[in-house]
């Protein structure tokens, strides 16, 4: 049994968006460990944990589809050190990073947005340089922030109403197994 994080200090917090998905070894069991481990991140609250959505990879070849959520967090984390703790979770669950971009994976966390922050580097870029492309991270987005306005870009809902929702399942958290679809390609 593992013990809950600290409660954080709300005047001394930032916000920040977590997008979470899997599509190797149950992906939703993978989903659900991950938002159980964000629970658990040193000096952070999670706040809300959105639906699960089920949709087709990005990505070479032909991959299982994935299993997406978003999360909402509280941390007084700084941006770099929340990254560190999210590769940490990633690696954790037994992600291992390798050269192919968008290959298939156990778990891939993405911080999407920190506060009203916009940060760029060699390790981190803030909002997340594909958000705004990615139906799969601004409907589960919607869901738990539909107010929400992202630095540099606009409010979710707009953003969104830009995509193509067609891909994406609503899944529940008792879909343990997701079976392939018959019309992957």
């Amino acid at each position: 049994m593992t013990a809950a994080a600290a409660p954080v200090d709300a005047a001394a917090a930032t916000t920040a968006y977590i997008g979470i998905g899997s599509n190797l070894e149950q992906p939703v069991h993978q989903v659900l460990q991950a938002r159980d481990a964000l629970a658990r991140l040193p000096n952070t609250r999670l706040l809300e944990f959105s639906p699960l959505y089920r949709n087709p990879a990005v990505g070479p070849g032909r991959q299982p589809d994935y299993v997406n959520a978003v999360a909402a967090i509280e941390t007084r984390l700084a941006a770099h050190e929340l990254l560190d703790a999210l590769q940490a979770v990633e690696a954790n669950q037994g992600r291992v990073r390798g050269s192919v971009q968008w290959a298939p994976r156990i778990l891939d966390l993405d911080l999407l947005l920190y506060g009203d922050s916009e940060l760029g580097d060699e390790r981190l870029t803030v909002p997340h340089p594909r958000l705004a492309q990615r139906a799969f991270v601004l409907k589960p987005l919607l869901d738990i922030a539909p107010n929400l306005d992202v630095p540099g870009l606009g409010p979710v809902t707009i953003l969104l109403s830009n995509l193509s929702e067609a891909s994406l399942q609503r899944i529940g958290e008792t879909e343990m197994v997701i079976e392939p679809r018959e019309d992957a390609h």
